[in-house]
């Protein structure tokens, strides 16, 4: 990396990955400012911590003076190129880059990238567990783990992860989760890609076509030498396949889908690598809830597949593999009744697939912010599946108005803590509760973390005060 010391770097958007690239530039020498539309009162202590690290804060508003002298300017994801700042920088013909785009751009070794519009993080974290298996080196970031540009090697610049100066940088790869967001300003594809699906998404934020496009750009700059993966059975990746240029395979669970890839067929899981076919682990190893998780355990196999790794990896990989927090976990069991944090559902379509896991009644609990998605797939689901539906938060008045349709009971609350102890009274001994919003986490927390971790501890409020009575 070039060195950055009396340079001007402008880092519009201060959420965890913004501040992460003020920090790695300051750090580096360059005189660095932060453009953050919030308050320094919304900031509170945090804003005197970054300052600190040697960073000029500009809050307020992304004010477009603030890139006048930049000679780079870096955007966080999830600030919009339509961005009066961003727009700014382009017109003046600045550089304008994002994390991802610089890992990319700089990454010596090859790198295994995943975007889809759901099970991301299961399907990353399994690639990750898969490559641990197998024994090849790695190191695991983007929308998981730490920040991208602290993995770069020692060597770049005199900084990065010292760990991977004697393991041969070439030979290490990067193992990526990567989101439509991260997939703006990139100029370079992994060399491995796997697209696991794309379905109606943030659209309170970008036409449906402009999300397509977005998550097209995981293959968008690969050669034919490269490698993508394919879900055969979502239809928009299927119509985007003619558009990669590398090699495909597919993945699959209701069958056979003829190429290289991977695919159930019958209880187990199968892959097929340069049409030979063998058996990679049986259904009932897989440890995680719901038919959505077997194709994640699908997409991890033919990603493997695609990047020369063994099956006999896989297998001890899956055969280990816990989802990660706040996907379908089990919190507690309160009085005959289980109590499961979906937090990471922040779409119809990921609570669709929470619901399909179990065979218990369910009590559901909606809410959030809307992203102005269809919901009347998700009320039908929930006539088949629930008990009763409880909405909560800023979107309860519109959620709990599709969920009439559900032909089911449906109660509003105003915040989660009400949510829980509605679910309660409803819930009869041997059904599950389950957190599955459906909605993003912003009307009320910074993010689904935190909303699962809230709910988390009020259920563990309910035990103990069941204890007690």
């Amino acid at each position: 990396m070039q060195d950055w010391r009396g340079k001007n770097v402008t880092v519009i958007g201060l959420g965890i990955e913004g501040e992460d690239l003020a920090r790695f530039f300051a750090a580096r020498g360059a005189r660095v400012i932060g453009s953050d539309a919030k308050t320094r009162e919304a900031f509170g202590a945090r804003a005197a911590e970054i300052e600190a690290a040697g960073i000029r804060l500009s809050l307020g508003a992304n004010d477009p003076a603030d890139i006048a002298g930049a000679d780079l300017v870096c955007v966080s994801q999830g600030v919009p190129l339509s961005n009066a700042a961003v727009q700014a920088a382009r017109w003046a013909g600045k550089p304008v880059e994002s994390m991802t785009s610089l890992f990319m751009q700089r990454w010596p070794g090859q790198i295994c990238g995943i975007t889809g519009s759901s099970g991301k993080t299961t399907a990353t974290a399994l690639t990750d567990a898969i490559f641990t298996a197998a024994g090849r080196e790695h190191v695991l970031g983007g929308n998981i783990g730490v920040g991208l540009l602290s993995l770069l090697p020692s060597s770049d610049q005199g900084q990065g992860n010292p760990r991977l100066e004697s393991r041969g940088d070439e030979k290490t790869w990067a193992v990526m989760e990567i989101s439509h967001t991260q997939l703006t300003l990139v100029k370079r594809s992994p060399n491995v890609a796997c697209l696991l699906n794309v379905t109606p998404n943030h659209l309170d934020q970008f036409t449906w076509e402009e999300y397509v496009e977005l998550k097209s750009h995981i293959f968008a700059y690969q050669s034919p030498g490269d490698a993508c993966v394919f879900n055969a059975e979502d239809k928009v990746s299927q119509e985007l396949r003619p558009k990669a240029a590398a090699r495909q395979y597919l993945f699959a669970i209701d069958g056979d889908h003829g190429a290289d890839g991977a695919f159930v067929s019958a209880d187990k899981l199968m892959w097929r690598r340069e049409g030979r076919t063998e058996a990679v682990v049986a259904l009932e190893d897989i440890r995680l809830r719901g038919r959505h998780n077997v194709a994640n355990v699908a997409a991890a196999a033919a990603v493997a597949a695609a990047c020369g790794i063994e099956a006999e990896a896989v297998a001890r990989a899956v055969r280990a593999f816990r989802a990660p927090p706040h996907r379908i976990e089990l919190v507690q069991t309160v009085d005959g009744v289980t109590y499961y944090d979906d937090s990471i559902a922040t779409t119809p379509e990921r609570t669709m697939a929470a619901l399909r896991s179990f065979e218990e009644p369910i009590v559901l609990l909606l809410g959030g912010r809307d992203k102005h998605l269809p919901l009347a797939e998700l009320a039908e689901e929930a006539g088949r599946r629930c008990r009763a539906v409880v909405c909560f938060g800023e979107a309860r008045e519109l959620l709990a108005a599709a969920m009439v349709a559900s032909g089911k009971p449906v109660e509003r609350v105003d915040q989660l803590v009400d949510a829980v102890r509605a679910a309660r009274a409803l819930a009869k001994q041997g059904d599950a509760v389950v957190m599955s919003p459906a909605c993003t986490s912003f009307d009320a927390y910074p993010n689904f973390e935190r909303r699962g971790e809230h709910f988390r501890a009020l259920v563990g409020e309910l035990a103990t005060a069941g204890a007690k009575r």
